[in-house]
């Protein structure tokens, strides 16, 4: 069975290295492409000042992580949660980044994330297939036609959500629908076999057609394979 973890952090800002600090984890589950409702939230306290123009994009301030546990606090049970799953995360750096400071800062010999757990970036993923286009985590909601109309902020739980249902877009869509309270209120159908379809009436997908100077570079890497090429054949 396959175990897959969606993760997001939210932090005092952007770069540890500036003595920046993790102010939310939140992990969702997935095993064999099933959201499980298995999941990880934890909200932290950064013993520091999260910065004005952070504050503005998740709207988590400092009063309201005044009484939450440090990160030193919870990381035994995070590392255990995660430990051998896939970690699938959006922009993979930043948040390997900050886990990895933060395992440091209790512990400067601490294995890094990648080392416990593989990692699969839906960034690098979205810019392979989607060349040239915006593939922020609300673009891709939109391109795939996905509801994320409720992300108002920034919150590492909402996002370790959205981002699970864009990855089963990209990666061939939903075999199986969530957890049936999360799936309620959607208008989506559920069928005999468990795949999650969309309701009636829903818009039909866009067309991209390649441009003029996309169609020659095409046609300038047909003639560079040359005999053997496949394309020639249809």
């Amino acid at each position: 069975m396959i175990r897959q973890v969606v993760l997001d952090t939210e932090t005092t800002g952007l770069e540890p290295e500036q003595g920046h600090r993790i102010i939310e984890i939140g992990c969702v589950e997935m095993r064999d492409r099933r959201l499980t409702g298995n999941n990880f939230h934890q909200y932290l306290q950064p013993d520091r000042e999260i910065d004005a123009a952070a504050v503005q994009v998740h709207g988590i301030t400092n009063e309201f992580l005044a009484d939450k546990p440090r990160f030193a606090d919870v990381a035994a049970d995070f590392i255990a949660y995660i430990r051998g799953a896939e970690l699938i995360i959006h922009n993979a750096p930043f948040d390997l980044g900050f886990l990895d400071h933060e395992l440091r800062l209790m512990d400067e010999g601490s294995p890094a994330i990648a080392d416990l757990c593989p990692v699969t970036d839906t960034l690098v993923m979205a810019k392979q297939k989607h060349p040239g286009q915006r593939n922020s985590l609300d673009a891709l909601c939109k391109r795939y036609d996905i509801d994320n109309s409720h992300r108002e902020l920034h919150g590492a739980l909402l996002d370790a959500e959205i981002l699970a249902d864009v990855y089963l877009m990209m990666t061939g869509g939903q075999t199986a629908l969530q957890l049936d309270q999360a799936g309620a209120g959607r208008g989506d159908e559920l069928a005999a076999d468990g795949i999650r379809r969309l309701p009636p009436g829903r818009p039909p997908l866009p067309v991209v057609r390649a441009s003029e100077e996309e169609l020659r570079e095409h046609e300038a890497r047909l003639e560079a394979i040359g005999e053997g090429c496949v394309w020639r054949r249809q």
